[in-house]
């Protein structure tokens, strides 16, 4: 059973930069394939920006070239990867989620985090 720890989300103006954390525990083996999803009020959970295999990067079109997500690091059995946000707009607001799997891309299984909300004022 893999738990996952967000960190990071919070309240922030347009054009701010927010940078979002997350931790995975439990799994005996690295973990390939970590990202993030974001799901709006009223709207379906989506893919935001996910890594696999060490570098092969995905993004959702609305956030390429403000967003970033890095590499997954792995440190006493624990897995995290990192979410830069940028040039934040009122239309990133949403619950983020943090994913170890990504089997929207992979077919494989999904971990999810608890998710962690994200505010972004005009």
């Amino acid at each position: 059973q893999v738990s996952l720890e967000e960190s990071g989300g919070g309240l922030v103006q347009a054009g701010g930069s927010l940078r979002l954390s997350c931790a995975a525990s439990g799994s005996i083996f690295p973990i390939h394939a970590m990202g993030w999803y974001r799901q709006a009020p009223g709207k379906q959970r989506e893919l935001v920006a996910g890594i696999i295999n060490g570098g092969i990067t995905n993004y959702a079109d609305a956030v390429k070239g403000r967003f970033t997500i890095s590499t997954i690091s792995r440190d006493n059995a624990k897995d995290t990867v990192h979410l830069q946000m940028s040039n934040l707009i009122p239309e990133d607001t949403a619950v983020y989620y943090c994913n170890a799997g990504l089997g929207s891309l992979t077919g494989g299984d999904d971990d999810w985090g608890q998710g962690t909300q994200v505010t972004v004022s005009s």
